[in-house]
C-alpha cells in the first residue's frame, strides 16, 4: 500500500466510527450516552492515528527523516493498532530512521489474536528454501609448487546460478617483498586492498584485462583499493620488484573454496542438482573442468587433479608490458 493511499485511509477513520460496542441493554434503552461515548473513543483513536501518519509525512517532504522516524515509530506503538495500518507504516517507519542514521526504534510486529471460542488461524505457510550440502574433497598434483592454493568453484548445469554477494575485508598485503596471500579467490564486484606493510615504496600493478590496474607508488602504511569486476585470474606483479608474484582469482558464483597447503578443500552451502566443477592453479596451463552431481547428503572423498605444466616465464613485464629481467628488481 502505498504511503498516499494510507494517508487516504487515515483521514477516513477519523471522520467516521468503525466499531462500536453496545450491550444489548444499553441498546434496549437506546444506547445514546453509551454510542456517544464509543463514538468519541473511536474517532479520538483515529484522529491520533491521523495525526502522527500526516506529522511523519509532512517531516519527510521536508527531509526530516529523524521526525518522520519518531512518529511512525510512537504510531507503531499504539495498542490494537488496526494491523493493515501496521504493515502499511512499518516499513516507512524503518526507511525513515535508516536515513535519520540512527538506531531502529520500530516495536516489533503485533501478534494477531483470536476472539474467544474462535477457531485459531492456521499457520502461514512459507516456502523453504532448499537444504544445502557441502563438498569436501582433495587437490593432487601442481607439479613442484604442490596443491595448496587451489581454487575450486561451482556453477550449476540444471539451473540458473545466482549472483554472488561482494566480499567484505579483502586484504591483499606485501610484506617482505611477498604477497601475501600469494593467491586469493573473490567473488565479482569485491573490492581488495593492497596493503604495504614494507619500509619501502610498492607499485602493484597487472596486465590481465579487463581486471587489469595500476596502483602507482605507495609508501608503507598506505594501500591502493581496485573492485573486481570481470571473472578470472588476475596476476598480480610490483613494478619495482620484479620477483614478486601473487594472484586474485575472481569467481561468478557463490559456490567455491580454496586447497588449504594439504590439498583439502571444501564448499559449504551447495543444493542439490548438477554442476560443472573449474578449477585453477597457478601452476598449470589449463583450467580444470569436469561434471559433478551433488546428492542430498552432499559429497565426500572428492579427487581432484590439476596440472604443474606451466613454466614461468624468462622474463617478466612491466605495467607497461614491456620485458624485464627478474634480478633488475630488488
Amino acid at each position: 500500500m502505498s504511503l498516499q493511499r494510507l494517508l487516504s485511509i487515515a483521514g477516513f477513520l477519523a471522520l467516521a466510527a468503525t466499531t462500536t460496542t453496545i450491550t444489548p441493554a444499553q441498546a434496549q434503552d437506546g444506547g445514546g450516552a453509551a454510542l456517544s461515548e464509543a463514538v468519541r473513543g473511536v474517532v479520538e483513536r483515529h484522529g491520533a492515528i491521523t495525526s502522527l501518519v500526516l506529522a511523519g509525512k509532512a517531516a519527510w517532504d521536508a527531509g526530516d527523516f529523524a521526525t518522520a522516524a519518531s512518529n511512525w515509530e510512537a504510531l507503531l506503538r499504539l495498542p490494537r493498532l488496526e494491523a493493515d495500518v501496521d504493515r502499511s507504516m512499518r516499513p516507512f517507519a524503518v526507511e525513515a530512521r535508516k536515513r535519520a542514521g540512527g538506531q531502529s526504534k520500530v516495536p516489533p510486529p503485533p501478534v494477531a489474536t483470536s476472539a474467544p471460542g474462535a477457531t485459531p488461524p492456521a499457520p502461514e505457510s512459507r516456502p523453504t528454501g532448499p537444504a544445502t550440502v557441502s563438498i569436501v574433497g582433495t587437490v593432487a598434483g601442481g607439479g613442484a609448487i604442490g596443491p595448496g592454493g587451489t581454487v575450486i568453484w561451482l556453477r550449476r548445469t540444471d539451473g540458473r546460478t545466482p549472483r554472488p554477494a561482494p566480499a567484505r575485508g579483502k586484504v591483499v598485503s606485501q610484506t617482505n617483498k611477498t604477497f601475501v596471500p600469494r593467491v586469493l579467490p573473490v567473488t565479482v564486484g569485491t573490492k581488495v586492498e593492497f596493503r604495504n606493510q614494507d619500509e619501502i615504496f610498492h607499485n602493484v600493478f597487472s596486465l590481465a584485462r579487463p581486471n587489469d590496474f595500476d596502483a602507482g607508488l605507495y609508501k608503507q602504511g598506505q594501500s591502493y583499493a581496485r573492485t573486481f569486476t570481470s571473472p578470472g585470474p588476475v596476476q598480480l606483479l610490483c613494478n619495482i620488484h620484479a620477483s614478486m608474484i601473487g594472484y586474485v582469482v575472481v569467481v561468478d558464483t557463490p559456490w567455491y573454496g580454496q586447497a588449504d597447503a594439504t590439498g583439502a578443500f571444501t564448499i559449504k552451502g551447495v543444493p542439490p542438482g548438477e554442476y560443472e566443477l573449474s578449477g585453477w592453479h597457478e601452476g598449470s596451463s589449463k583450467m580444470l573442468k569436469d561434471k559433478l552431481t551433488v546428492s542430498a547428503d552432499g559429497v565426500r572423498g572428492l579427487q581432484v587433479r590439476v596440472g604443474g605444466d606451466r613454466k614461468l616465464p624468462s622474463t617478466i613485464p612491466d605495467k607497461y608490458g614491456k620485458p624485464r629481467q627478474a634480478q633488475l628488481g630488488y
